[in-house]
């Protein structure tokens, strides 16, 4: 049995690992995480070696991203319909399959590509599904911390899981796509053995069709007062501290480095969420950490601003390691609040829209920052769209956003919504 937590006394790491099924849940998501970056390092080089081309190695690499920009959100509402244990399940399993095909050796280029985006079609409802699931494993203040501890883990799985995928493929990618399946195949096992069946959050005598549910969880999410906030902070703050990673080429290359520099500008900001979620989060109360989520907004793009003043490859770490920090504690935070009015039958949906908007606002933020580098110096961009960020979030922060006091929120928009 878990130690009682409570506003004196914040939870700690212990109260969330004596959990079982907490730590197969996130024991199973590291996993996939890893896997998934294994998955994409092999398959971008595994295309480039095939075909000798940059676009078609880049290209393989996007997709990725793609169902999140796609048909992403209508997938994740499917975790509702069915048990999350179930969902989760199944979706490892079937990338287990797709995983293994592409890593038999001689299929051509075209089918790769094929196999990869039925894959990644499967992350946004095994997302969603795991993130129905966790309030229901971790009950109150432990919440935001078990946030704060994957974040931490997603961010250092993202810097293993590229240069594992990096050494290994560089031996045979064929050999990195069998351990991509086989994390996945331990995953299935985890979540079977250690996760206990719950019954779906969408009972059946309220579905309406998939894209009607779709249409009720972005009805919700920005109906909301509280939440439509939380969505609009996180959406702009992602925007401009996703800048260093997306054009760490091309800012190297202005500092006068090359393929390291780049590395260590593009795992600055990683490694200052792991870094700040593992440490920061763990010694502040969860009613601290709520009060910190206007300055933790405006904070996290103010640390890049000084990339005006075109600071040296050192500066530019210290800055993007201080905005990841920043997010490490916003994050958990504004998720905790989100998840307090949110209606248990529509957290797979909202999570949907969340991670939707999320993907769409940092590609939005590349795209427009690396057609503004082709005019301007790296530096100044960088600097002036994350100055302009905190002026913005100042703005949409400019009312106090506390912790709901009463339950009240939750019934009263499940009611609202059709």
């Amino acid at each position: 049995m878990s130690r009682p937590t409570g506003e004196g006394r914040p939870p700690g790491y212990r109260d969330l690992f004596v959990l079982v099924e907490y730590r197969a849940v996130v024991t199973a998501s590291a996993l996939s995480w890893a896997g998934d970056y294994l998955c994409r390092a092999a398959v971008a080089l595994l295309v480039f070696d095939r075909t000798g081309s940059v676009f078609a190695s880049a290209a393989a690499f996007a997709l990725g991203y793609l169902p999140w920009l796609t048909a992403g959100p209508l997938l994740a509402a499917l975790a509702e319909r069915y048990p999350a244990r179930s969902v989760m399940i199944s979706c490892d399993l079937a990338r287990m399959v797709l995983i293994g095909l592409i890593a038999i050796p001689g299929v051509p280029v075209p089918v790769m590509l094929v196999l990869l985006f039925a894959g990644e079609l499967l992350a946004p409802p095994f997302e969603a599904a795991r993130s129905a699931q966790l309030p229901r494993i971790l009950t109150g203040d432990r919440y935001p911390l078990g946030v704060a501890f994957n974040n931490s883990i997603y961010n250092l799985g993202q810097v293993v899981g590229y240069a594992a995928g990096g050494v290994i493929a560089g031996y045979s990618p064929h050999v990195a796509l069998l351990l991509d399946a086989v994390t996945f195949a331990c995953s299935a096992l985890l979540l079977r053995r250690y996760v206990k069946p719950r019954p779906a959050t969408l009972a059946a005598t309220r579905r309406a069709g998939l894209w009607r549910e779709t249409r009720q969880g972005y009805t919700l999410v920005f109906g909301h007062p509280l939440m439509r906030v939380i969505a609009l902070i996180s959406f702009g703050v992602v925007s401009f501290v996703i800048v260093p990673e997306g054009l760490a080429a091309a800012w190297a290359s202005q500092l006068g480095g090359g393929g390291a520099a780049q590395g260590l500008i593009m795992a600055a900001n990683p490694l200052g969420v792991a870094i700040g979620g593992l440490i920061l989060t763990r010694l502040l109360r969860p009613g601290t950490r709520a009060r910190l989520i206007r300055p933790l907004a405006v904070l996290a793009p103010l640390s890049l601003a000084p990339a005006l003043f075109d600071p040296p490859l050192a500066g530019a770490l210290v800055m993007a390691g201080a905005s990841g920090m920043a997010m490490s504690l916003l994050l958990p935070a504004a998720q905790g609040l989100f998840q307090q009015v949110l209606p248990d039958d529509y957290r797979a949906r909202a999570h949907g829209v969340m991670s939707g908007g999320i993907q769409i606002a940092q590609g939005t933020a590349v795209l427009a920052t690396g057609a503004l580098s082709e005019h301007f110096s790296t530096s100044t961009v960088i600097g002036a769209w994350c100055t302009a960020g905190a002026l913005l979030m100042v703005l949409v922060t400019f009312r106090p956003i506390s912790r709901p006091e009463t339950p009240t929120l939750v019934s009263a928009t499940a009611e609202e919504t059709p």
